[in-house]
């Protein structure tokens, strides 16, 4: 498959650890239309971080790479550093990989809910509208980990409640606005648990949970017998909730996606799709496009709310949409959810689209 093509754009994370100040700083080359942008964020290590750009209006590249190398190079000199300790790092690189995966889920069809919901191997839980996150904690280190297996950021809000759980362990959840909703548990006390059934592992994760008080880091609900998912999937879509996810009770954590099935599975209420913007329009409305057999396909515009910041052109982002029309792919009803960091380009395929019952062939 090709890639859009347009210039490396470069970005880093640096570390200032001494005496109670813990610093991140993060900064990168964005693209802005034909030109760039180099923005940066900053803040305390798992805080809500403040955010600025050193390019007022979007220049060249040459520029934007002059700017950026700038810019790292006046925060090493004043004691930043890519190592997370903050401390000097061999081999620098533009993202940290933690080398820890999540397991991701296979969506199904309705007619496969209604089976699960009476299959006593499985067990229920609400799909949330956020973002998968795990979370590692070591001694005081806390660090967001996001399906790529890259490091990301917290919200204030669950990095303190982390930092007053005892112990060392590594959560699986759902980031939702300031709460973190866990529903597995990879690792305790430096006992990897991945082996285990789900069902040792969501007990493992209960008892976690039941060490201290966490407003912010919430158990997910979780349906076990037939009668209390029919209820959980009733109560879902009375609400008008994302979706339902069935786990397997017997079965062991494994990373990544299975080409098909698995042990784990997700239906969705209404219909998202990851796709690039290919185009800024006139008042706060970008056009997006998808891969597809001849190419990135145009699949019609999205508008971006007043509170949100207009993506830029290249940039991966999220939207709802009702269903797609299989003659123009355009999508119906689109609302726009934010922009995705953790999924690229390449990922971004036509299959992904839900069309029209009556346009399906």
């Amino acid at each position: 498959m090709q890639t859009l093509e347009q210039p490396k754009l470069e970005s880093i994370t640096l570390y200032y650890r001494e005496g109670s100040s813990d610093k991140v700083y993060q900064c990168q080359i964005e693209a802005a239309g034909e030109r760039f942008v180099v923005n940066f964020a900053y803040g305390r290590r798992g805080s809500t971080m403040n955010t600025g750009t050193k390019t007022n209006v979007p220049v060249e590249y040459e520029n934007a790479k002059r700017i950026f190398d700038k810019l790292v190079k006046e925060k090493k000199s004043k004691g930043y550093s890519q190592g997370e300790a903050g401390t000097p790092y061999q081999q620098p690189e533009a993202e940290v990989f933690t080398g820890i995966l999540p397991q991701l889920l296979n969506p199904i069809e309705d007619a496969e809910v209604q089976r699960l919901l009476h299959d006593d191997h499985y067990c229920a839980q609400e799909k949330f509208d956020g973002r998968h996150l795990l979370i590692h904690k070591q001694d005081v280190a806390i660090h967001g980990i996001n399906k790529k297996g890259l490091l990301t950021g917290l919200p204030e809000t669950v990095f303190k409640d982390i930092y007053n759980m005892p112990g060392h362990f590594i959560p699986d959840g759902e980031s939702v606005g300031d709460v973190f909703y866990a529903f597995d548990l990879l690792m305790v006390n430096y006992e990897d648990l991945r082996p285990y059934p789900y069902r040792e592992r969501l007990t493992a994760l209960m008892n976690l949970l039941a060490s201290s008080q966490h407003p912010f880091v919430k158990y997910t609900e979780t349906a076990f017998t037939t009668q209390q998912k029919v209820a959980l999937w009733q109560r879902l879509k009375a609400e008008n909730k994302e979706g339902i996810v069935f786990k397997r009770l017997d079965a062991p954590y494994t990373a990544g996606r299975p080409n098909s099935g698995g042990p784990q599975l997700k239906h969705k209420l209404y219909a998202t799709v990851s796709c690039v913007v290919s185009k800024i329009n006139q008042r706060r409305s970008v056009e997006v496009r998808l891969w597809g057999e001849d190419g990135w396909m145009p699949c019609g515009n999205v508008t971006i709310p007043a509170n949100h910041k207009i993506p830029e052109v290249c940039q991966v982002i999220e939207v709802r949409y009702l269903y797609a029309h299989r003659a123009s792919n355009a999508l119906y009803q689109p609302v726009y959810l934010g922009p995705r960091t953790d999924v690229d380009p390449e990922e971004c395929l036509i299959s992904q689209l839900k069309y029209k019952p009556e346009d399906e062939p």
